[in-house]
């Protein structure tokens, strides 16, 4: 008996509306800056988690791509980075800090109330000092914005490999 394998065929990749960088490179030479300047002070598996999690909600394939990647390439574990779209029902697999963090993000991610809840704020105040917070709040923000240049320009995921800049 002879077996062929068979390989699926996928849908074609979408076209890029829009190659923002070229366009606005003032733009995304800032936003390159002001995400380095995000960046630090912050654990770099926790800024991970945050990019991820935002990326999810913001449906942002691209930025799912890198942050997967990065966290991967740095250590993170593949069970972790998976429950994260469940990780109200996965606590368990993350610190307290993280779930600070990670609720956090949602609520600033997804403003769909007008505000962050002043329990979600409090909480994220208690596991970070204010200088960390201060950091934490511009990266959910910063990957955010790369979140909507990647939805709205319809950049395709697949490409990236870790260590390169968006």
């Amino acid at each position: 008996m002879t077996t062929t394998a068979t390989h699926p065929t996928y849908a074609p990749e979408p076209p890029v509306r829009l190659e923002w960088a070229e366009h606005a490179p003032e733009v995304y030479k800032a936003m390159i800056r002001l995400d380095a300047a995000a960046r630090k002070g912050l654990d770099p598996t926790l800024r991970e988690l945050v990019n991820i999690r935002a990326s999810q909600l913001n449906h942002c394939a691209l930025c799912l791509d890198m942050h997967t990647k990065d966290a991967l390439a740095a250590g993170e574990s593949v069970e972790r980075i998976v429950q994260l779209s469940a990780w109200e029902e996965s606590r368990h697999f993350y610190t307290e800090r993280e779930l600070a963090a990670l609720e956090l993000t949602e609520a600033v991610t997804v403003l769909t109330d007008g505000f962050v809840p002043d329990e979600v704020y409090a909480t994220a105040a208690e596991h970070f000092g204010e200088a960390e917070l201060a950091q934490l709040i511009a990266a959910i923000t910063v990957i955010n914005a790369w979140n909507r240049f990647g939805v709205t320009c319809r950049r395709a995921p697949g490409h990236y490999t870790p260590g390169q800049h968006a």
